[in-house]
């Protein structure tokens, strides 16, 4: 079979493209394409950062330790504010969230941890667990977190931090004798400034306050339930 020879107006020769041409040539486009495109047009991607809480372990009076153990359960959180993102409300009525502001972890897994760091470092029960840990105890608090944002007003920014709190005697079967009580703590601590890392350090000051109040509550109706003479 005779082949045809492409030839230009001048008469010379033109070589036919390899076949391997347009691969090679997709083979660089594409990625270059893709990095184009997966960076934002050009541009940086944006980073989200992510903060936690960070204060002292507050300091309670000189009590004398009880000889029992307590289990702190993973606290609930409310609808509104069951995620990690900052969330701030600008009314009854509105709220949004700091997309690139995070919280380390949920509001839920926040409280549960500090609450249960502090109550460790008060010495005040033998033994302190949480879920994720074995072992059992006759006591055991637990709750939900109602509040965990930021409130903007004219000219004033605060923390709000609203807990909702339960401790329970497990020993006992009947619930009305098993829950020892169920109460509310609230506080709203003034920001320095509306930026995140002002959120954050008046939301440390909100759980320090709030948790110096539940274990000195939790210590003071253990220590009754145990019949143990006043300190």
């Amino acid at each position: 079979m005779i082949m045809p020879v492409h030839h230009n107006i001048s008469g010379s020769f033109r070589p036919r493209r390899p076949l391997w041409w347009p691969s090679v040539t997709l083979s660089l486009i594409l990625p270059l394409l893709a990095a184009f495109l997966f960076s934002g047009c050009g541009k940086p991607p944006n980073l989200i950062n992510r903060y936690i809480l960070d204060y002292a372990p507050p300091v309670l009076p000189r009590l004398t330790p009880l000889d029992t153990g307590i289990k702190v359960g993973l606290f609930a959180v409310d609808a509104t504010i069951n995620r990690q993102e900052m969330v701030y409300r600008v009314n009854p009525y509105r709220t949004g969230t700091y997309w690139y502001n995070r919280w380390r972890a949920n509001p839920g897994n926040l409280v549960t941890d500090y609450l249960a760091r502090d109550l460790r470092d008060s010495r005040l029960f033998k033994v302190v667990f949480t879920d994720d840990v074995s072992g059992t105890a006759r006591f055991r608090l637990e709750g939900g977190v109602v509040e965990f944002q930021e409130n903007n007003s004219p000219g004033l920014w605060q923390a709000s931090l609203l807990l909702n709190v339960t401790l329970l005697d497990t020993d006992q079967e009947n619930i009305a004798d098993k829950v020892m009580f169920q109460r509310s703590y609230q506080t709203q601590e003034p920001m320095l400034s509306k930026t995140p890392e002002a959120l954050a350090a008046a939301m440390s000051s909100a759980m320090q306050q709030l948790s110096r109040q539940i274990i000195d509550d939790v210590y003071r109706a253990v220590k009754q339930r145990l019949g143990a003479p006043p300190s």
